[in-house]
């Protein structure tokens, strides 16, 4: 296994890195700043548009779509995007800068694999100009959404259009005003086979009928521009021409959406627990409690010493599911796309809380991001299923395959 880079990748990633030297990391407490005034709520950083620009010029923009979207692609593959995504995962926003960020990059995926000419057109074209924003429109309140087969929205024919009726919850991306198109997944057929009975469409956000219920806080938190939120969707009417791939498409498309991006989680997991541990490691040679530096005690440095072993585990892992995609498809490379879901966010949640306990109060306030990045990576060992989820899927596997063997 060989995860060397060619020398175009390793341009790219230095390019990366000074662009968030430069101009990113100068203006992150500002950006922190804007966001988490209650004064401002719901309304983007007026500096992004501006970096977004100086990012596009500089060719760092839609780096995420592997090579096999032709044109759509910058020409990498997952494996030599991984890195790019753990950098951008030490400033979490930054990602957007580039038109890297969730849930964009994995609706932009749907279209550019599913999507036809004319929905491509219409929506993929101003999300790759970085024009607008989306949502995904897939966990519901009253099921367990982590099956997703459990879904019940309806979407309801009638004639040349869907009428759409139902709940959702978690909704990211939602409240933010240049959110302008919608990807739902729900039930056109609940007589058909269990992963047939689903369908996702687009609605643009301008739909009569979609209505915000309450924003939701993620650990007190609204996470303004974006926001997460519980919408209910009443009569909700769309052309039929805003269905996407088919009828009975809609797990198919899930999963397909997912495979990629975990992998993009996992590396700005990765990014977070790196940069928790390099601002821990200046913390404790700094600070002097009892006579003593903290970085002369011996429990700081075994905690110091497992989180970079447990990095560096992490990082070698989602390499190895990266470079199996890419070589033999996501199918293939199930077993560890599960793994690495399971292994990243829960290492950058413990790395981040050493790095808390070792800033005693300081850790838990915005003095330094770790805070931020503890509460980051909890949420996201829900998000896009929980551990039960793929530990479960890992286990049915691993027995499978060693008594197959």
């Amino acid at each position: 296994m060989n995860f060397d880079h060619s020398e175009q990748t390793l341009e790219l990633l230095a390019r990366l890195q000074r662009f968030m030297d430069t101009y990113i990391a100068p203006r992150e407490q500002e950006q922190h700043d804007w966001v988490t005034d209650p004064a401002r709520v719901w309304q983007p950083w007026p500096g992004l548009e501006e970096l977004k620009e100086k990012a596009r010029a500089e060719g760092l923009w839609n780096l995420f779509l592997p090579k096999e979207y032709g044109d759509l692609s910058p020409g990498l593959s997952n494996l030599e995007y991984a890195p790019l995504c753990e950098i951008m995962g030490r400033i979490p926003w930054s990602a957007e800068v580039f038109n890297c960020s969730a849930p964009d990059t994995g609706n932009m995926e749907v279209l550019a694999k599913y999507g036809n000419a004319e929905q491509q057109e219409r929506w993929l074209k101003p999300l790759m100009d970085g024009e607008i924003r989306s949502a995904y429109l897939m966990t519901e309140p009253q099921v367990a959404s982590s099956d997703a087969t459990n879904i019940e929205t309806e979407i309801k024919s009638d004639g040349d259009d869907y009428v759409i009726n139902g709940r959702k919850w978690w909704i990211s991306g939602i409240m933010d005003p240049r959110c302008k198109v919608l990807l739902l997944m729900g039930k056109t057929d609940p007589d058909a086979p269990r992963h047939q009975q689903q369908s996702t469409v687009i609605i643009p956000r301008d739909t009569p009928g979609i209505h915000i219920v309450r924003n939701l806080t993620v650990f007190g938190s609204l996470n303004s521009p974006g926001g997460e939120a519980e919408l209910r969707l009443e009569n909700v009417r769309i052309p039929k021409r805003n269905l996407i791939l088919g009828e009975g498409r809609g797990f198919e498309i899930a999963q397909g959406r997912l495979g990629p991006g975990r992998i993009h989680h996992c590396m700005r997991s990765i990014g977070q627990a790196q940069r928790s541990l390099e601002i821990m490691a200046r913390r404790v040679e700094n600070r002097v409690a009892f006579g003593r530096k903290l970085s002369e005690q011996s429990s700081i440095r075994q905690d110091i010493a497992r989180s970079f072993c447990d990095i560096e585990q992490a990082r070698l892992l989602t390499l190895k599911a990266a470079d199996r995609m890419d070589k033999y498809g996501n199918k293939d490379a199930k077993d560890l796309i599960a793994a690495i879901k399971v292994v990243a966010p829960q290492m950058a949640q413990n790395v981040t809380d050493r790095a808390i306990q070792a800033h005693g109060g300081m850790g838990v306030s915005d003095d330094t991001p770790i805070a931020h990045f503890f509460t980051l990576n909890r949420f996201v060992r829900i998000a896009d299923g929980p551990d039960e989820v793929h530990m479960s899927q890992l286990g049915k596997m691993k027995i499978q395959e060693y008594n197959d063997s």
